[in-house]
């Protein structure tokens, strides 16, 4: 039974709920007190009798022996075992033991295991916490079976603990980071999407900057023991506020929750009193706090309900300058009312610094709208200039010629045939009759230069007056690193050079940022210097937070700042975004090896902007903590064309 009803939470994996049982060779009883009785939606339960050991079965000469299974196949339907039952491989297993015949034992175990939950169509299996520092051969093995899967996810348990400093989690066994052991076992499995983790949450949990990084990984469950639950002022379990936090986070990463453990709680006695069956299961008031959480999340707004289906999606940059837009990519971009209500306020701004309140009767400014579109510009720099009462004379430049065909049909429906001159012609070499007071332009993308707003405006700025306004008057770049596995391995299954050389632009969700972001590059509007040159170089150093532990880089994100007029901005920096305002998901920049960042030695990229005859293209590079091969040279793989 889900864990509830919650807007925009309908498709959500993390609405499922799982318990963590014994071994069982009756699965249908297990099933019917678990699921029926208990109302938990699949049980996480072990699929070989514990004291299976096939050398001992050797031993006896019992060469057709039966595995000591859960069952047959037949108890339950194929369908039953795979939404109802993950695999839980035996926790004995140890396949870097230094006792040979258990390492061997192991390994058999572990292929006998994983094959007999293909056999039953499983949709995943839970692997034993490696036993020591080293995973090797535990990761040789799981790599010789990945390639054989098809349906089968292994979630390779984890717990969840990073000491800080002389502290020891008792629970931890001795390991200060448990991140470390699952990167070093994801590296040795060469990033397989098949793999993800299954993390053991403790009662005591590390900081915020720690916990943070799992974000970007890929977290499938959530085990939560028993004994990590507190107790309410009724005699109920209930979780500290850090750790509400941490699973309401999980939930909104489509992350389940797996209850462990016995009860240990008791209950109040005048639970007895409730409707017969729902209180059988020992386990049940601690789903019914799990569902509690779940249903106290706030609704998705709608916006966000939207974009769901572009979460960690990956689009290829627009070529506004190459191509001609859609009346589809048109009418998304027109839908975002609170972009156009920033123009209007930063027009109306500039038309009062231009035109004094005793002179508005006399003076009419011109204003240009460059890269008109359908018009939203032209619709709010009118609305502007009838709100401050001054005069205004438009131009609506446009390339697209079937954009300009909405053009003049708005002008004519509108009635602002004396008001609105419609020139279908590339901005870059158009003659203009006059001279423009005001040049307002959406030329931005992701990145703020990379739909090559510079090198339009520059060829645009000829028509304005030398004391002319640009709108906006100039943009900033900014990139953080972050941890987003999804990410690196959509890009890694086109098992090309080119896809880890192109930018992207997503809408970020699994991810985990892992440093405050930096600017980049800044461009002015109008650009006044003599030499004008659009190419740019910037070295940034980024420094994790002490207290996070070492994380994996797989690439940065990237975003844009825009003063549109004085005070009036316009941007998706997470820091300083415009709230509401959808038209620009941030930008990915790959590395073709993720890098492994410690907080103690800083992270040092490179970013250049290059510029050709015909295109203009990105460079990167990280030279600390351990030189990556640059990206992008010469713009081989991705490029912007003029």
């Amino acid at each position: 039974m889900p864990l509830g009803e919650r807007g925009g939470w309908e498709r959500s994996e993390s609405m499922y709920c799982g318990v963590e049982t014994d071994f069982s060779d009756d699965v249908p009883s297990l099933l019917s007190f678990h699921i029926s009785t208990g109302g938990f939606d699949y049980v996480l339960a072990p699929l070989m009798h514990p004291s299976y050991r096939p050398s001992l079965v050797e031993a006896n000469g019992l060469d057709t022996q039966v595995l000591p299974v859960s069952g047959s196949d037949l108890v339950l339907s194929p369908s039953q075992w795979s939404s109802h039952v993950v695999g839980k491989v035996s926790s004995w297993i140890d396949l870097d033991s230094e006792d040979e015949v258990l390492r061997m034992d192991s390994e058999t175990t572990l292929k006998q295991e994983i094959a007999w939950a293909t056999h039953l169509s499983l949709q995943a299996c839970l692997l034993p916490t490696p036993k020591g520092t080293s995973c090797a051969n535990y990761a040789r093995c799981v790599n010789q079976i990945l390639p054989g899967l098809t349906n089968l996810q292994l979630w390779l348990r984890v717990p969840l603990v990073k000491s800080d400093g002389d502290s020891m989690d008792a629970t931890s066994e001795g390991l200060n980071d448990s991140w470390e052991l699952w990167n070093s076992f994801r590296l040795l499995c060469e990033h397989d999407s098949k793999l993800s983790v299954a993390l053991d949450v403790m009662s005591n949990l590390p900081s915020e900057n720690s916990l943070g990084r799992w974000m970007g990984e890929s977290v499938r469950a959530a085990i939560i023991s028993t004994d990590s639950f507190l107790t309410n002022a009724r005699g109920y379990p209930c979780l500290s506020k850090r750790h509400q936090k941490l699973i309401t986070g999980f939930f909104d990463h489509a992350v389940q929750v797996v209850v462990s453990g016995k009860p240990v709680h008791n209950l109040p006695k005048a639970s007895d009193s409730n409707t017969e069956g729902t209180q059988k299961h020992p386990l049940r008031s601690y789903l019914d706090y799990v569902a509690f959480l779940f249903q106290k999340m706030e609704p998705l707004p709608e916006q966000e309900r939207i974009e769901l289906g572009y979460r960690d999606f990956l689009q290829a940059p627009l070529q506004p300058l190459m191509d001609n837009l859609e009346a589809q990519t048109y009418e998304t971009f027109e839908r975002d009312s609170i972009k156009y209500i920033q123009y209007q306020r930063a027009v109306a701004k500039a038309l009062v610094d231009r035109v004094p309140d005793e002179k508005t009767s006399e003076l009419t400014t011109v204003l240009m709208v460059v890269g008109a579109g359908r018009g939203p510009l032209v619709r709010a720099s009118l609305q502007a200039a009838e709100e401050t009462d001054r005069k205004l004379k438009v131009y609506a430049v446009e390339k697209n010629p079937n954009a300009v065909v909405t053009l003049h049909n708005l002008v004519k429906m509108e009635g602002w045939e004396g008001m609105v001159t419609i020139i279908s012609c590339d901005m870059r070499f158009w003659t203009a009759p006059e001279k423009a007071d005001i040049l307002v332009s959406e030329l931005l993308g992701s990145f703020g230069d990379n739909e090559l707003s510079p090198e339009c405006l520059d060829g645009a700025q000829r028509f304005l007056k030398p004391d002319g306004i640009s709108i906006p008057s100039s943009y900033t770049s900014f990139i953080q690193p972050v941890t987003a596995s999804k990410l690196y391995n959509d890009v890694k299954a086109h098992k090309d050079l080119a896809h880890f050389e192109t930018a992207y632009v997503v809408k970020l969700h699994s991810v985990a940022r892992l440093a405050p972001s930096q600017s980049v590059f800044t461009f002015t509007h109008p650009n006044l210097s003599t030499k004008a040159n659009n190419q740019r170089y910037k070295k940034l150093r980024f420094n994790l937070p002490s207290d996070a532990g070492s994380a994996l880089v797989h690439g940065f994100a990237g975003y844009f700042d825009s003063v549109l007029y004085k005070d009036v901005h316009l941007g998706i920096e997470p820091t300083t975004a415009t709230p509401n305002m959808f038209s620009w998901f941030p930008i990915f920049f790959p590395l073709r090896k993720p890098v492994e960042v410690h907080p103690d030695s800083p992270l040092e990229v490179h970013f250049w902007r290059c510029c050709g005859s015909s295109k203009v293209w990105y460079e990167w590079t990280v030279s600390s903590p351990t030189p990556s091969p640059m990206h992008n040279t010469n713009g081989r793989s991705y490029w912007v064309g003029l």
